[in-house]
């Protein structure tokens, strides 16, 4: 079994993403493909039956949140290794699925979503939380929500910590609304969110940034503003009439809220097509 196209592969993640209920799993897939020429259909099938695998594993209704939660660390965390370190957040297999379940190392997030898809597999009531600066998982309602730290090998996490975690990242203290269940289009965006940071920094990586900005762009919702970065990347590229032409439209949407802002945009699209001469 080959690999798609990446047309098609664009193709397909648009169609999940749009999908009544769109599946995580398959969608971290598709921007791993991204990343990965060599991850074709049979490495995805493949991660797919690991994570069905590792569900397998799991005791067959544990308990309540809290029998969950500590069956599926245990299982995850402290039998399979999967866990988080400093280093991780310099790498950018740390935010593909296929890569971390290889690697059983990550960034929250990831680590996050093999604890989601192993867990909901087996059928436990979980979900992804997104703490400020930091994703975690939860299992149960929230009359009885318990939550756990991927990135700390699974530890269960009392209300203090959680309280901590907030507070470090916001200043702020916890609010109910942190604790809400994420979708997975949240958590897809987020991923890419981090994917597109980790390669701002890298000036060489333009090339990640622009598929990254490309598939938030395809989510049914995202930041305007992704056009005008796209715009940027392109002409940083060398592909300066593609570039000009996404910054006008994007000019476009901006003028009817601020003119001035607008203007200086078709400035820089004008400058971009200058550099043809």
């Amino acid at each position: 079994m080959g690999r798609p196209t990446e047309h098609e592969l664009r193709q397909r993640f648009a169609e999940e993403a749009r999908a009544e209920r769109p599946d995580l799993a398959l969608l971290c897939l598709l921007v791993g493909a991204e990343a990965d020429p060599s991850l074709d259909e049979a490495g995805m099938d493949a991660a797919e039956i690991e994570l069905d695998r590792l569900a397998g594993l799991l005791p067959f209704r544990p308990g309540g949140a809290r029998g969950w939660a500590s069956a599926v660390s245990e299982l995850l965390g402290a039998r399979c290794g999967f866990r988080g370190t400093p280093g991780d957040y310099q790498r950018l297999e740390s935010s593909l699925l296929h890569e971390v379940l290889r690697r059983r190392h990550g960034l929250p997030i990831l680590l996050s979503v093999v604890w989601i898809e192993v867990a909901r597999r087996a059928g436990a009531p979980v979900y992804g939380v997104a703490l400020p600066g930091h994703f975690v998982v939860g299992f149960g309602s929230r009359e009885e929500q318990v939550l756990v730290d991927p990135f700390d090998g699974g530890r269960l996490l009392t209300g203090a910590d959680a309280e901590l975690l907030a507070a470090g990242a916001t200043g702020e203290p916890l609010a109910p609304s942190m604790l809400a269940p994420a979708d997975p289009l949240e958590i897809v965006l987020r991923i890419l969110n981090n994917i597109r940071a980790w390669a701002s920094a890298r000036p060489e990586r333009t090339d990640v940034q622009l598929w990254a900005v490309e598939l938030s762009l395809l989510l049914p919702s995202h930041a305007a503003r992704l056009r005008f970065e796209r715009a940027q990347l392109l002409v940083q590229r060398g592909d300066f009439l593609g570039g000009a032409a996404e910054m006008e439209a994007y000019a476009d949407v901006v003028a009817a809220v601020d003119p001035t802002s607008a203007e200086a945009i078709r400035r820089r699209a004008w400058a971009a097509r200058a550099r043809l001469n």
